[in-house]
């Protein structure tokens, strides 16, 4: 299969899961509303170096519960979401901003953000085109800013999971996936805490950008 073909493919199945999340926005609100990721917004603000508050970038923000979060800690944080109908709730539930935007075709300020928090969300990136949105964040990054992701791990199976595309990456394909675009690996760690690995179905990794800070 050519580039155009894959970039095509890639993009009906962007479309298909944004119009699933569209959908579902209501039940996902209320169906997330209570998960604690409260270990990942600390891993992600603690590897940031410098002075707080911090400018946060919270991508695949949803209906913005984390959102809220953040800014109630005193940060600086945009919101990004590629489901309109999300988008609507994280403005209606926060006083954040917050882009409408495609993880494909991400248009990003250059050097804005002190770190990224993309938590459950990349893994929807289909392969083709995770080198690229990956290069996108880290140049939306800050000299030595931090990049945290959380993806449901696997065996680097990709495909259809209940109407939404997803990727499921294995450390060692995820590390080599995350350091080619730029970054060095801080830590990794599995979720949710305190279980047997084969009940911790997430893998958490955080990252900075290669570059001192200035």
């Amino acid at each position: 299969m050519n580039r155009s073909s894959r970039d095509e493919e890639a993009r009906e199945a962007a479309a298909i899961t944004l119009a699933e999340y569209d959908r579902m926005a209501d039940a996902y609100r209320l169906g997330t509303a209570d998960h604690d990721v409260s270990q990942n917004i600390a891993a992600l603000l603690d590897a940031i170096e410098g002075e707080a508050p911090y400018s946060i970038l919270d991508l695949g923000c949803g209906p913005g519960r984390d959102l809220r979060a953040f800014a109630a800690l005193g940060h600086d944080v945009t919101g990004l979401d590629g489901a309109g109908a999300l988008v609507a709730l994280a403005r209606a539930e926060s006083d954040c901003p917050v882009l409408h935007q495609d993880f494909l075709a991400l248009d990003l300020p250059h050097a804005r953000f002190d770190g990224i928090f993309a938590n459950a969300a990349l893994f929807h990136v289909p392969s083709s085109q995770i080198a690229r949105v990956l290069a996108d964040l880290a140049a939306a990054l800050k000299p030595g800013g931090v990049l945290f992701c959380s993806n449901p791990r696997g065996a680097n199976e990709e495909g259809w999971v209940g109407g939404r595309y997803g990727c499921f990456w294995d450390l060692e394909t995820w590390r080599a996936l995350v350091t080619g675009a730029g970054f060095t690996e801080l830590h990794h760690y599995y979720r949710p805490p305190g279980r047997p690995r084969a009940e911790q179905p997430w893998l958490a990794t955080v990252w900075r950008k290669s570059g001192e800070r200035r």
